[in-house]
């Protein structure tokens, strides 16, 4: 065992080592048995086969490290009153940490059927990776959980995330060292450039080094200490170390080191929130080395077990058969000695729990692990206030996210003093049109800055790193605690947190269904810079495909909007920012773009999720239409009406219906999602036999999904993106993907019985013009006249 020299004196007195090494016996002791164990819970009676679970499910490599570190956390919040939070890294270590909650009564609390007795130990036991049990992982069933831990790589970001604008809050992020290889997770060791020691909490990150992944060594791990100091230093650590495999040693060392990190916090907020300190500070970090597996068997058919890979699940996999596994399994659960552990009921015996601190400051009942109990609903402007005029539809352009802009500068400036609204991004919030923020908040940002930056602030609340993953991550983290914001960010790149979002509906999911889990403030992402209007960069900025990802996801928790102009964004944006437990996808160009409706106007479309433009359209009152034209985003929108306008004036004798969809989900029967439209609301307004065909912002496939149960699916024709993207006009990537107003006129006389041969002409004419459109783009570098100042004539 190692310590280094700026370590505090102070040391555990004889009677604190013996409760609190009972204590984390006891906890290994719990969480052998959930790994296998479905009765006999305190080994009453000799260890039998049937008392053995038949699958074994479960990882105990992990487990004895988070037992030490849940005992060392109880003693730091017991001794100094403190407020924590422990970010579990290592999902796998589900039964730890399901134990520890079990130990301190939080667990009986919240599941009254599992009692602290040796009934409700059986219960706990049996439940765990269990058919109608409990996941493995630290799970939303698991009290004190706001992080899953099944894939890896975002403890630390959701750590950070939790600690901002949580001033008293220490958040202590375990991370395994498998964990600590992933992309994720290296990109989040820089959230301390952005952690503000006055308004926010801090993070004690303890880097657990077992050795071993599921069958490798860890790369960490086998980094000589001097090398891994210095990563972990250039990180901005101050890492403390502690290393053994001797429980007596390893306790003492635990202890000195969380009270030096504590010590060490406490100066560093002293500091600045007392002496006006404005240096970023070196902030302390665990470094803890002990074997994976550790007190579990050292040995398995002669092959070692303790200290290795082979810890990683279950070290005794033949148990109901092997009567050898039987054998070591029952010395292995006596050798924690359960019965000074336990009382004769079952019930932990007090020296057990001499270090568990009281009430809501006990790790499992702490309300930051289940925010909506914290959350307050977000002081919301009217949106008449941020408003664009329009007369009449299509005649001024307005950028719809700046539009936005002016409307979160507002709620960052209403929430200035309860601190519960940030805007995070990857490098760009003023490249996304929302650059009004920084009136009312700077951008976080602890380190040096230079006398040509702009709008840095030590306390900013808008939140800007070049990693999308520590973007999501701090989010999310902040979300679950109970505060509120808003992911910006380019379209195509939003794909990078493709898994991070999965995990986050999962959560979202299961929380639904759990009633002591209060609701949270939606998950907003806002998806500008968006496919159409990527001509400039090409290829590599355009793909339009997370709303085919998130619309994968449970329909209860996922909602996907595209605005066709500013005021229709500020209402969705409206909608989204007061919603819960949601995650909300909004698509919306930062280019200029036509105003189409009044806010009153759009507060009812967006209100309906899609509807008829009466306005738009040809049809009368006393007639069917001969074709629908539908859009869903804002250049298909334009596109639409483009097209809209030449059918009346080249065939005025021809009933068109115009289609807005805002609400992509809309689309889908009811009986498939809770925004879905009934058979009968769909073909009201798509008719059941007439061509529809629908202009949509992303993948045309998604539509053809979405409506494939439809009555009228075989007379649906969808134009989208179709990977045909470079650089070029804005115009001419519609031309390139069909889906600009000259094609939509021609698939109109495509499939509207009789026009074929009546509007030939007018089809040669549409085909002339997207030739005369190529040439002209090739010899000018700009779009045709007739397309760049084209407007709504109405």
């Amino acid at each position: 065992m190692s310590a280094h020299p700026h370590q505090v004196s102070g040391s555990l007195t004889d009677d604190e080592l013996r409760t609190l090494d009972a204590h984390w016996r006891a906890a290994n002791y719990l969480s052998v048995g959930q790994i296998y164990l479905m009765s006999n819970p305190l080994l009453t009676e000799p260890l039998r086969p049937e008392h053995v679970k038949p699958r074994l499910l479960g990882h105990w490599g992990t487990s004895p490290g988070l037992n030490l570190v849940y005992t060392h956390l109880n003693r730091l919040i017991r001794s100094r009153g403190l407020e924590a939070l422990c970010i579990w890294g290592p999902g796998h270590g589900g039964p730890a940490v399901v134990a520890n909650s079990w130990l301190e009564g939080s667990y009986t609390e919240i599941y009254p059927d599992v009692t602290r007795d040796a009934a409700g130990m059986a219960r706990l036991f049996r439940q765990f990776s269990f058919p109608g049990g409990v996941p493995s992982h630290v799970a939303p069933e698991t009290p004190g959980s706001l992080h899953e831990g099944g894939e890896l790589g975002y403890s630390l970001s959701h750590a950070y995330g939790a600690a901002f604008d949580n001033p008293d809050l220490l958040v202590t992020c375990v991370i395994g060292d498998g964990e600590a290889e992933t992309g994720p997770l290296a990109a989040s060791w820089h959230s301390n450039k952005f952690l503000d020691p006055v308004h926010d909490g801090a993070v004690l990150p303890i880097l657990h080094l077992n050795g071993y992944k599921i069958a490798n060594p860890t790369v960490l791990s086998r980094l000589p200490e001097a090398e891994l100091d210095d990563l972990l230093r250039g990180y901005g650590h101050e890492p403390i170390h502690v290393t053994g495999d001797e429980p007596a040693a390893v306790h003492r060392a635990m202890a000195r080191a969380m009270d030096a990190a504590a010590d060490r916090i406490a100066g560093i907020q002293r500091a600045a929130r007392q002496d006006g300190a404005t240096e970023r500070p070196r902030w302390p970090m665990i470094v803890l080395r002990t074997p994976k597996g550790w007190t579990g068997p050292a040995e398995v058919d002669g092959l070692p077990v303790e200290g290795t890979w082979r810890a990683h699940q279950v070290p005794l996999s033949a148990v109901r058969d092997n009567p050898d596994h039987l054998r070591q399994l029952e010395e292995w659960l006596l050798s924690y000695r359960p019965q000074e552990l336990f009382d004769e009921h079952g019930a932990p015996r007090p020296d057990v729990l001499t270090c568990v601190p009281d009430g809501a400051r006990r790790l499992g009942s702490t309300p930051h692990a289940n925010g909506g109990l914290l959350a307050r609903e977000l002081p919301l402007p009217p949106l008449e206030r941020y408003a664009v005029q329009v007369d009449k539809p299509g005649a001024t352009l307005h950028e719809p996210t700046r539009v936005l802009g002016n409307l979160l500068e507002d709620v960052m400036r209403a929430t200035a003093d309860r601190r519960d609204f940030r805007l995070v991004g990857p490098d760009e919030t003023a490249s996304n049109r929302l650059q009004a923020v920084y009136a009312a908040s700077g951008k976080a940002w602890q380190a040096s800055t230079l006398e040509v930056d702009e709008h840095l602030d030590r306390h900013g609340r808008v939140m800007e790193i070049l990693s999308e993953h520590t973007c999501q991550g701090w989010l999310e983290g902040y979300l679950l605690t109970g505060r509120h914001g808003l992911f910006s960010c380019y379209e195509a790149f939003v794909h990078i947190v493709d898994s991070m979002v999965n995990q986050h509906i999962k959560w979202l999911r299961v929380t639904r269904r759990l009633p002591w889990r209060a609701p949270i403030a939606s998950l907003n992402y806002l998806l500008t810079s968006h496919v159409w209007r990527q001509d400039h960069n090409g290829f590599s900025h355009q793909d339009p495909g997370f709303v085919d990802h998130i619309l994968n996801k449970s329909p209860e928790a996922v909602r996907v909007y595209l605005p066709p102009d500013a005021n229709t964004l500020l209402s969705v944006a409206d909608h989204a920012l007061r919603s819960k437990d949601y995650v909300n996808v909004i698509v919306a160009g930062k280019q200029p773009c036509f105003d189409w409706l009044t806010m009153d106007q759009a507060k009812a479309h967006c209100a309906r999720g899609a509807g008829i433009w009466e306005w738009a359209g040809t049809e009368t009152g006393d007639r069917e239409p001969d074709v629908v034209l539908a859009c869903a985003g804002d250049v298909p929108t334009l596109e639409v009406l483009a097209a809209a306008q030449l059918l009346r004036n080249h065939l005025p004798e021809l009933a068109v219906r115009v289609v807005n969809v805002v609400d992509i989900a809309r689309l889908l029967p009811s009986e498939e999602h809770p925004h879905g439209m009934t058979d009968f609301e769909y073909n009201g307004l798509f008719t059941p036999d007439k061509p529809v065909v629908f202009a949509y912002h992303g993948y045309p496939w998604l539509i053809h999904r979405l409506a494939y149960r439809r009555t009228g699916h075989q007379h649906l024709h969808v134009r989208g993106y179709k990977e045909m993207g470079t650089t070029t006009t804005p115009f001419d990537m519609v031309v390139r993907n069909d889906l600009d107003r000259h094609r939509l006129v021609m698939d109109v006389i495509d499939r509207v019985p009789g026009l074929a041969v009546r509007a030939a002409a007018v089809r040669q004419e549409m085909e002339d013009a997207r030739l005369r459109h190529q040439a002209y783009i090739r010899e000018h570098g700009v779009d045709l006249p007739e397309v760049a100042d084209w407007t709504w004539e109405g």
